[in-house]
């Protein structure tokens, strides 16, 4: 299949996996071995280009990969990061959030979580009184950009209490790293956690944590599992100039490499923040127009994901998809449990013409309906 037929199949209008360029693509036509020194600096100059676009000094911050899904990554901090003395607040407003609380309990994790609402940003001044009124929580993890409806958390107030009080911060970044402006050493923030296949643009495979230094080297002998020990994973990365402990998705690896330094070549994080709002807002528009209306208010919403209401009560979106699919695009179903919507995802290799062509083909399907 060549390069036109990838991208002619369907554009992934889906918050990751997402579109990828053809660089990234054929990135992926190499084999590498994990023990040669070519793979392995690789893996350190992805390392070092994380700390870079975190805004990290490497003095004081340090990245790590890791196999596996955003949610591997998520469960490899928690189960590493807490102790059998700490106890976790999980701030949460959707699916994701909650999915931490899953992992907490399966790992036997002392913890007590909260929830905002699945529309209801997170408040920095119920975090505040919660954790003065609680000093025996530690730690508080929360989501910044929840792709349950797209709803962009208040990182900077949110950081700026916990850490106000001397406790732990954990960000699940997943959605939202490489396409919106983290400066995570500046915030403080103790472990930050995304995945390749995310606003980077790369594929699925592995994940990765930017973790402050001091805070990771106190948790050696922490880890409640032996594949997804943290600690371990960024001691041999470091001992032996970055080899994984276990084998390696190689070609993935290969692939974040060049999202990474496409990435660089667009502008860094503001060109690509700047695109992925442009998409956001001409979504909008496009879809506002053919009689849709997004869940959130502006103030909320990020630029990764919009979720839209049913226009009507007899609205088929399994029909809508199909109709969508057939003319090149894929969108995603809701993830709420109260109300009827859909998500559209405008990260990725999109780009404002191809939101101009998709909100085109969907006032058509809905012209024919009506």
């Amino acid at each position: 299949m060549n390069d036109t037929e990838y991208r002619n199949s369907y554009l992934l209008m889906t918050p990751g996996p997402l579109s990828t360029t053809e660089g990234v693509r054929r990135a992926m036509m190499r084999d590498w071995c994990t023990w040669d020194d070519d793979y392995k600096e690789i893996t350190q100059n992805i390392r070092s280009r994380l700390i870079h676009i975190g805004e990290c000094t490497p003095d004081n911050y340090t990245a790590v990969l890791l196999q596996g899904s955003g949610t591997y990554v998520v469960e490899s901090v928690l189960t590493t990061v807490l102790d059998d003395q700490s106890k976790l607040l999980i701030l949460e407003n959707g699916a994701y959030g909650r999915r931490m609380a899953t992992v907490a309990k399966t790992a036997r994790i002392p913890f007590e979580s909260y929830s905002f609402g699945e529309t209801n940003p997170v408040d920095p001044e119920f975090v505040a009184a919660r954790l003065d009124a609680d000093p025996s929580i530690t730690h508080v993890a929360l989501v910044h950009c929840e792709t349950t409806t797209g709803m962009v958390n208040p990182l900077q107030e949110i950081v700026h209490v916990i850490k106000q009080r001397g406790r732990y911060a954990i960000v699940d970044a997943m959605s939202s790293f490489g396409g919106m402006r983290i400066s995570v050493e500046a915030l403080n923030i103790d472990f930050l956690i995304s995945s390749a296949n995310k606003c980077i643009q790369g594929v699925p495979g592995f994940g990765f944590v930017i973790a402050n230094t001091n805070a990771l080297a106190q948790c050696e002998g922490r880890s409640r599992s032996h594949s997804l020990d943290l600690y371990d994973q960024w001691r041999v990365m470091e001992e032996n100039n970055g080899k994984w402990r276990f084998t390696s998705p190689t070609h993935v690896v290969h692939a974040f490499h060049q999202a990474l330094l496409e990435l660089a070549a667009e502008g860094g994080i503001p060109a690509r923040e700047s695109r992925y709002v442009e998409n956001q807002r001409r979504l909008v528009e496009g879809m506002n127009a053919a009689g849709f209306s997004e869940l959130l208010p502006n103030a909320h919403q990020s630029p990764i994901i919009t979720s839209f209401l049913y226009p009507t009560d007899d609205f088929s979106f399994e029909e809508f998809y199909q109709s969508i699919k057939k003319r090149g695009y894929v969108i995603y179903p809701g993830k709420l449990t109260e109300q009827a919507t859909f998500r559209i995802g405008t990260i990725g290799d999109i780009h404002p013409s191809d939101i101009d062509r998709f909100v085109s083909v969907v006032a058509e399907i809905v012209g024919t309906k009506r």
